[in-house]
């Protein structure tokens, strides 16, 4: 015969159950892997002994282990289910539902760029039904300076090698276009800008009649692995960061990054 179904009150409990005990397992993580049954109770606002319940538990499953001391840590099975994850955390194909609502929503060419050894690369491109006319698309690279998504590599990511292209290209450009630029120390200015405002923004400077708002997209490790990018004709293109565009521009990177496991707490 059959068995019984389970009665919904013991399906609730089971339930809580294993909520609690994600719960407990995120809290672990949270807090480096690595954590004391009291330090890892008051974290997740539990009493010691109900942590401890599910720590067994989650130790059985080998999602935690303990060490010789009073230590909890991230077991092997935990380690798979992360390495897992981290293999699917392409930025391009984690982007791409961010890059079609900004499209839709916003009716702008957008796309996602990351940086190559040529500089930065446009790797994916999305047009609106009526598309504004610009030169560039995926494989294009763009300026380090003058176009927001350089921008946002040249203000975020601390390399040396994206200082040298900077500053080459500064070195190359004509007098009319460093004119646009601080007369002291332009690299640092742009850099200072664009920490304080959290992405770029240009109008005509790189493309004429071209205006952009980019956003930068961090990994699990913070560090900035791509740039988030919107543009269209500078008449009706409001590029300011707190604006319509720069606002959904900002959060669209945000949610890419959370997809890629950044969390901007730290936590």
């Amino acid at each position: 015969m059959p068995s019984p179904a389970t009665p919904p009150a013991n399906r609730r409990q089971r339930v809580q159950s294993a909520e609690t005990g994600m719960v407990v397992l995120k809290g672990l993580a949270r807090m480096g892997g690595r954590a004391s049954l009291t330090a890892l109770a008051a974290h997740v606002g539990e009493s010691p002994a109900k942590v401890h319940r599910y720590l067994a538990s989650l130790i059985e499953e080998g999602l935690v282990a303990q060490d010789g001391g009073a230590q909890y840590h991230l077991g092997t099975e935990a380690i798979q289910i992360g390495l897992a994850a981290m293999r699917q955390a392409d930025p391009i194909r984690v982007a791409e539902p961010s890059l079609v609502r900004l499209r839709e929503s916003l009716e702008v060419t957008c796309f996602l760029a990351v940086m190559g050894n040529k500089g930065p690369t446009i790797v994916r491109f999305e047009e609106p039904a009526l598309p504004v006319t610009v030169n560039v698309r995926a494989g294009s690279v763009m300026s380090m300076l003058w176009s927001a998504t350089g921008r946002v590599f040249l203000g975020l990511l601390d390399e040396a090698g994206v200082r040298r292209m900077a500053e080459a290209e500064l070195a190359e450009a004509p007098p009319e276009l460093r004119a646009t630029l601080a007369a002291r120390d332009p690299i640092g200015a742009l850099r200072r800008q664009v920490r304080q405002a959290g992405c770029a923004t240009v109008r005509d400077s790189y493309l004429r009649g071209i205006s952009a708002v980019a956003a930068p997209v961090h990994d699990a490790t913070g560090r900035v692995c791509a740039a988030l990018c919107a543009l269209g004709a500078s008449g009706g293109f409001d590029p300011s960061a707190d604006g319509a565009i720069g606002s959904a521009v900002r959060q669209e990177a945000q949610a890419t990054s959370e997809r890629l496991g950044f969390r901007k707490d730290g936590a």
